[in-house]
């Protein structure tokens, strides 16, 4: 069972490391206003940063936004730094939890989950690079459970809305569920929509590095899931989604590998029916794909050069045509966006074997909530930090390297997530 206890010596629930960041900064404010959720109607908590001029100003911003003066003077500041294992090592021994918002993940995210593994401190990470979350499951998944250390990546929009969303179709399915696709949309108001470059970085380096990923995948030397019933289909590059009536791309994000490693998880440990997953995004109509076509071809042949990678990230809203940009979105156009997460399964009726036909039964449930990038995750991350403190009993017995499926499959994560705006239900 998770060790959720503060002490004198472990004085916070929640330590915020990156608080300052674009992203960090949505975090300080999500916490300031889920303080009445944490153990017994009370959270104590801090931000960390290199800088803590920078820190005080996330803080004095958020007292603003929320109207919460007492923040200015009852959070807490603490001087870290991921290039200063000391700085990290006495961050870790103060917090129950550390949420770490320092990315791109695969230059700065391994120092924390070791001082975090090597401290006590579980550890919750937005990460959306497969490499970097694999890569620490491989090398500190037996660390963390001799710690009794929970460390659980992807906790963000890649990729609570997939990895939940699976297991929420599979409760919800009266059978044997076994094989779902996913088909992404995202909406904009008026003055339209971006992302942070970060995230746009950590693309880079992610399509750069993918040799080292195939790779990595054989060090776990793992014998391939079984497949129940039909053998899913993969789809094309592009093609017209009827689902969602519009042209449609294979999601390049960590989804599909996220949902993965979940069921191996609940058939190695749990003995449950592996389910087949796709994950697809709507690109729209004719005019994005011209766009995407010529973005892609660029992308595809600069991210292979240092010289190509250093391009694309100088110059992000150019090459991704304003999709990413260095500014991030602003609050208005994050007040205005949204997404949708429709999610099609199938599989086999009660009663029914598996092994024997084709399915006989199909499900629709949908994953809707605001803004992905800076107002769902933050909403996903910090209630997977309060299922932690509020329901240590629920978690995998033994510590270890978990995805958000694994890790909250029997907690009532989703619940907590339906009353915060990322709602979960069946068409």
């Amino acid at each position: 069972m998770a060790r959720v206890e503060t002490s004198s010596n472990r004085p916070y629930h929640l330590v915020i490391f990156g608080a300052s960041g674009f992203t960090g900064q949505f975090v300080v404010e999500e916490v300031a206003r889920t303080v009445s959720e944490g153990p017994k109607g009370n959270l104590k908590w801090a931000v960390a940063g290199r800088s803590r001029q920078k820190l005080e100003k996330v803080l004095e911003q958020a007292a603003g936004v929320l109207s919460k003066p007492e923040l200015r003077t009852e959070v807490d500041v603490i001087v870290a730094d991921v290039g200063e294992p000391d700085s990290l090592e006495a961050m870790c021994k103060q917090a129950v939890i550390v949420l770490n918002c320092v990315g791109p993940y695969r230059f700065y995210g391994e120092p924390v989950v070791k001082a975090c593994v090597e401290n006590g401190a579980h550890h919750i990470d937005i990460c959306g690079e497969p490499q970097f979350l694999e890569g620490m499951q491989l090398n500190y998944s037996g660390q963390a459970a001799e710690k009794g250390v929970y460390i659980i990546g992807s906790s963000g929009f890649d990729s609570i809305p997939a990895d939940m969303g699976v297991i929420f179709t599979r409760d919800q399915f009266r059978g044997t569920l076994t094989a779902v696709e996913s088909f992404l949309t995202v909406g904009s108001g008026p003055d339209g929509g971006c992302i942070h470059d970060g995230t746009w970085q950590s693309a880079i380096y992610g399509f750069a590095d993918g040799p080292k990923l195939q790779s990595l995948r054989r060090k776990f030397n793992h014998k391939p899931l079984p497949v129940v019933g039909s053998k899913m289909k993969r789809r094309g590059t592009l093609f017209f989604s009827n689902e969602i009536q519009q042209y449609t791309v294979p999601f390049m994000g960590s989804d599909p590998s996220v949902v993965k490693r979940t069921q191996r998880f609940l058939v190695e440990e749990h003995q449950a029916t592996p389910v087949q997953y796709g994950a697809y995004a709507g690109i729209g109509g004719i005019g994005n794909i011209f766009k995407l076509m010529f973005a892609g071809m660029m992308f595809w042949f600069l991210v292979k050069f240092s010289f190509g990678r250093n391009l694309l990230i100088k110059h992000p809203e150019f090459f991704s045509f304003g999709l990413f940009s260095k500014a991030g979105p602003s609050r208005k156009q994050m007040e205005a966006s949204s997404f949708r997460f429709a999610l099609y399964g199938e599989g086999y009726t009660e009663g029914q074997d598996p092994s024997q036909g084709r399915p006989n039964s199909k499900i629709r449930t949908l994953v809707q909530g605001p803004e992905c990038g800076y107002v769902a995750t933050p909403i996903a991350m910090v209630q997977a930090a309060l299922t932690i403190l509020n329901e240590p009993t629920a978690l995998p017995k033994i510590g270890g390297v978990y995805t958000p499926g694994a890790a909250f499959a029997k907690t009532t994560l989703i619940d907590r997530l339906n009353k915060h705006g990322i709602q979960f239900s069946v068409i």
